[in-house]
C-alpha cells in the first residue's frame, strides 16, 4: 500500500503478493499459475491495472509513455507486451525468477513515475508561459500596434449609417492633401462624399501628381473642388485646401484615409449640442493596403497631461470649430511630420475644451509608402521641439514611457470593455 498526494493506493505487489486464508495463501506465497500462460496473464493483467488505475492511458500519457519506452528499451512493460503477443519467444521461467521479475518491473515503473514526473513538471511550465504571453497580449496597449488581427471585411453598426444632421446643419469643410495617390484617393473621396451630408465643402488639395489622380478627380465633376499644382509639402497644401473653402467645422483627411459612416451627421450633432466645445475626436480603426480591418484602437476620455508626452489623438478622427483655426492661425508649415500634434497641443495650450466622442470616426490605412509607417529622423527632431516645448526638456524614452502609463492603462481598460462588449461604439 502506497499514498500518492495523500490518497492511499493498492501497488502492483499487493496485487501479486497478498494473503487469502480462505485458500491457504500466504503474503509470501506467489498467486501464478504453474503453466507459463497463466503467469503470463497474471503479469500482463498487473500491467494492465498498473495502466488503468495508477496511470490512464490517455493521447498525453502515451505521447509520455512511448517518450520513456524510446529512452528504457529494456523497460518491463515492453517485455511484457512481447510476452504477450508471442508466448513461443521464451521458454517459461520458473516461479521464483517470475516473482523477481515482477519486483524489477515494478521498479522500472516508479523510474518511469519519476520520468514522467518531470516531463510533466516541464510540460506545466511551458503551459503557464504559454498562458501568461496569451494574458499578456489580451492586456497589452492597442494604440500603437496596427496589425492586430487577420484582415476582415469593414463592418459597422446600422446606427452609424443612420444618423441624422442635426437642422439647420452646420457647414463642415474638409480638405484632403493629395499626392500621386491615386490608388486609394478614390475610396477617400466615396467615403466623404458617401456621407450624404446636406452642407458640405469639400476640397482636394492635389501636388501635381503624374499618376492618375487628375483623371480620377474629374469624373466627380461638381461635388468636389480641387487643384493640382505642386506645394510645399502636406503642411502647405492644406492650408491652399482651407484657403478655398470655408465651414463653421473643419478637419483634412489623407488621402488613404477614410471616414466611417455617418461620422460628419453625428459630429455636427455633438457640435451643435455642444457649443463650448471646440475639438473632438474619436475612436480608430485600422486598414490594410486592400481596405481590409486589420486593427482598433479605443481611447479613454482626452487626457490633457498625456497629450503632452505624445501625440495619441487620431488625425484622422479630428474635427475643430472655425475659432481654433483662426485663433491659432492654421497649420504650422514648417512641421512636416507632426504637424497635427503640433496644432492640437496649440489648441490646448490656447484653453480649447477637447472631447473625445464615444464612436469609430475613421480608418487609418497601413501601407508601406504612408509616412507614419515610418518615424524618420525628422520625425523625432520634430517630436524632440514640441516636448521640449511643452515640458521644458527633451525626455527619454523611459522617462515618456513612464509618463504616458497611467494613460495607456485606462487605455487597455475601455479597449478590453470593448472587446468584452460591455461597452457599446
Amino acid at each position: 500500500m502506497s499514498s500518492i498526494n495523500g490518497e492511499s493506493t493498492t501497488t502492483l505487489s499487493d496485487h501479486i503478493h497478498h494473503s487469502d486464508t480462505a485458500t491457504g495463501v500466504t503474503d509470501k506465497e506467489p498467486i501464478l499459475g504453474t503453466t507459463r500462460s497463466d503467469r503470463t496473464y497474471a503479469i500482463v493483467s498487473a500491467s494492465r491495472w498498473y495502466k488503468k488505475f495508477v496511470w490512464p492511458v490517455t493521447p498525453v500519457n502515451e505521447k509520455l509513455m512511448n517518450e520513456f519506452w524510446m529512452t528504457h528499451p529494456n523497460s518491463g512493460d515492453k517485455t511484457l507486451r512481447a510476452a504477450h503477443d508471442d508466448e513461443t519467444a521464451v521458454d517459461a521461467p520458473p516461479d521464483e525468477q517470475m516473482s523477481a521479475r515482477v519486483v524489477q518491473l515494478e521498479s522500472e515503473l516508479e523510474t518511469a513515475d519519476l520520468h514522467i514526473e518531470r516531463l510533466s513538471s516541464r510540460i506545466a511550465r511551458l503551459e503557464e508561459r504559454v498562458s501568461k504571453g496569451w494574458l499578456r497580449s489580451k492586456l497589452s496597449q492597442k494604440m500603437m500596434v496596427f496589425d492586430q488581427y487577420a484582415p476582415r471585411a469593414l463592418k459597422f453598426p446600422a446606427v452609424y449609417g443612420n444618423t441624422v444632421p442635426p437642422d439647420p446643419a452646420p457647414r463642415i469643410a474638409i480638405v484632403t492633401p493629395s499626392f500621386n495617390q491615386g490608388r486609394f484617393l478614390g475610396a477617400t473621396i466615396e467615403s466623404v462624399l458617401g456621407q450624404g451630408y446636406p452642407n458640405l465643402a469639400y476640397h482636394v488639395q492635389d501636388g501635381g501628381s503624374t499618376d492618375k489622380t487628375s483623371s480620377l478627380l474629374e469624373r466627380y465633376g461638381t461635388t468636389l473642388t480641387w487643384a493640382s499644382a505642386p506645394d510645399d509639402g502636406q503642411a502647405n497644401a492644406i492650408s491652399l485646401g482651407f484657403s478655398s473653402v470655408e465651414g463653421d467645422i473643419m478637419s483634412y483627411l489623407n488621402s488613404d484615409d477614410l471616414l466611417t459612416p455617418g461620422t460628419l451627421a453625428y459630429v455636427a450633432r455633438f457640435f451643435s449640442a455642444n457649443p463650448d466645445v471646440d475639438i473632438v475626436y474619436g475612436h480608430r480603426i485600422v486598414i490594410n493596403i486592400d481596405g481590409r480591418e486589420i486593427g482598433r484602437a479605443v481611447l479613454p476620455p482626452h487626457d490633457s497631461e498625456a497629450l503632452k508626452w505624445f501625440d495619441y489623438v487620431p488625425q484622422e478622427t479630428l474635427f475643430w470649430r472655425r475659432r481654433v483655426w483662426k485663433t491659432l492661425g492654421g497649420i504650422d508649415e514648417s512641421f512636416n511630420f507632426a504637424l497635427d500634434w503640433d496644432f492640437i497641443l496649440r489648441a490646448q495650450a490656447a484653453g480649447m475644451k477637447f472631447r473625445r466622442l464615444p464612436r469609430f470616426l475613421g480608418c487609418f490605412r497601413v501601407h508601406s509608402r504612408q509616412k507614419t509607417t515610418a518615424i524618420s529622423e525628422t520625425g523625432m527632431r520634430e517630436m524632440a521641439i514640441l516636448r521640449e516645448r511643452m515640458i521644458g526638456h527633451v525626455p527619454s524614452d523611459r522617462e515618456v514611457r513612464r509618463r504616458i502609463k497611467p494613460y495607456l492603462r485606462r487605455h487597455v481598460i475601455v479597449h478590453r470593455l470593448y472587446k468584452l462588449r460591455v461597452l457599446d461604439y
